[in-house]
């Protein structure tokens, strides 16, 4: 349930929609632009990230975040600790990472 709101991921699960008047809130459909995925996404679909579906919105919101706060230059042990509040069912994190690690190096 992560969006952004004002460029800052948030989990939209526990924010009251009052509090985000004004602001301009992403969602995951707000990442994609002119019908062409945005990077990550592009890059959890090339890397079989995309487990049951259960997490990946979440997933893929977080992971730009942590491209914009962390830069492009991504280990797999900042971006399993980053992704630490993230809860995938399937138990697919390997994938996930892999996927966090090239949308990073995509999004420069």
């Amino acid at each position: 349930c992560v969006v952004h709101v004002d460029g800052t991921s948030i989990k939209s699960c526990t924010a009251l929609a009052l509090s985000c008047e004004g602001a301009d809130v992403t969602t995951i459909e707000g990442l994609a632009k002119d019908g062409k995925l945005h990077p990550m996404q592009e890059a959890f679909r090339e890397n079989h990230g995309l487990q049951c579906g259960f997490c990946t919105p979440g997933m893929i919101m977080s992971a730009v975040d942590i491209v914009n706060r962390k830069g492009n230059d991504l280990d797999e042990q900042t971006i399993r600790h980053e992704l630490e509040d993230n809860i995938c069912r399937c138990t697919g994190y390997h994938n996930i990472v892999k996927a966090v690690a090239a949308g990073a190096q995509a999004m420069k």
